[in-house]
């Protein structure tokens, strides 16, 4: 079985790509959300002249020999890309054996708990904290995270004291029975991280994400090493050499792949291999509500050291509004603080047609 031609269908911020083989057979996946236009160009470019006419099932063999043959561009684009075909790929095969993706690789389809996952910095304190009692009266969750400093901020806040203030602010607000995670996005240096790691500890709060700039590995491992809750990290990192560093090195304690940035679904799963190995917990970083959080469901169930909850963006279309409209019947329910999982074959999903009908297309086939 042949890969014959691979499609994708394009916005700006997301792409989909369907993979035929010689006889007929079809799957979907996704590049990974964010300039997927550019990310498209580099797919057809760079990654597509190597899978066709691959063997369709060998799915190991492409998205090993694909960064060799493509050794002179390493980096963020080119796994963005590999994890269209990686995920088309695994959809393919499942359809052919009339099973979900989660059961391919060990997983048995169960319900997950999630944690509801703020994405803003441009929020009050006091109105995070109400949207957060609001999802938990509705929704039933559980656990939230929410977002301390600034982006890549050099110990800078958002505004001054906006840190010191949200902490307390949600846990007064939600009281002592549900978990709180904290994301810096790299805002912090090694002493304001650990200063700010123990403003965390005080307030109960478990997972502290990314408190150094990412690429710093040493500068994250001090911040991990002084402190008590687990210091979280990896979602930016898609080279498996680095993923083996950080590893190695224990600059995290809890890893977070992104299954889109990192390559796929194979390649995710390597990680978490060594993470297992190494004693570590996988919580996957899936933040935002395209296919990214629904792959990272098949991985989360199948993984023996998974963490104990799934990211879950619970961001409305006034902030993300490429993230609706992509499904004919969207794949997320959240009842009791769970995700509903689909079991139907593959990764259990239609991508909207009319969707499809005003993206930007694109084919590479063979001759």
């Amino acid at each position: 079985m042949r890969i014959k031609s691979l499609e994708t269908f394009c916005s700006e911020h997301v792409g989909f790509v369907r993979v035929r083989t010689d006889d007929g057979a079809s799957g979907w996946g996704q590049l990974s959300t964010y300039n997927a236009d550019i990310t498209s160009a580099v797919f057809h470019r760079q990654i597509a002249p190597w899978a066709l006419g691959a063997d369709a099932l060998d799915i190991e063999a492409l998205v090993t020999v694909i960064p060799e043959r493509e050794h002179k561009f390493p980096g963020s684009y080119l796994m963005r890309a590999l994890a269209g075909l990686d995920t088309a790929l695994w959809d393919l095969r499942g359809k052919l054996e009339g099973k979900p993706v989660c059961s391919l690789i060990g997983g048995v389809p169960r319900p997950l708990r999630a944690y509801a996952s703020s994405m803003r910095r441009d929020i009050t304190p006091e109105a995070e904290a109400d949207r957060f009692r609001r999802l938990r009266d509705a929704h039933g969750f559980d656990a939230f995270k929410f977002r301390v400093g600034r982006e890549c901020g050099h110990d800078v806040d958002e505004w001054p004291g906006r840190t010191e203030a949200i902490v307390p602010a949600v846990r007064k607000a939600m009281g002592d029975k549900v978990a709180l995670l904290v994301d810096a996005n790299g805002g912090f240096s090694p002493r304001r991280a650990i200063e700010v790691g123990r403003l965390l500890e005080d307030h109960g709060v478990c997972h502290f994400e990314e408190p150094c700039l990412y690429w710093e590995l040493e500068q994250t491992k001090q911040v991990a090493d002084a402190l008590d809750l687990d210091v979280t990290g990896g979602e930016q990192d898609c080279d498996l050499a680095v993923w083996r560093r950080i590893v190695d090195m224990r600059a995290v304690d809890v890893v977070q792949p992104d299954v889109l940035y990192l390559g796929g679904l194979s390649r995710t799963l390597k990680v978490a291999r060594m993470a297992a190995e190494a004693g570590l917990v996988c919580t996957p970083h899936s933040a935002n509500l395209s296919l990214v959080t629904l792959f990272t469901m098949h991985f989360l169930v199948a993984i023996p050291n998974a963490g104990p909850y799934l990211e879950f963006s619970i961001e409305g279309p006034d902030y993300y509004p490429w993230q609706y409209g992509l499904f004919r019947e969207s794949p997320y329910v959240v009842s009791d603080g769970k995700v509903e999982f689909p079991a139907a074959p593959g990764w259990g999903v239609e991508i909207d047609p009319d969707w499809l009908a005003n993206a930007t297309y694109q084919i590479s086939q063979l001759d």
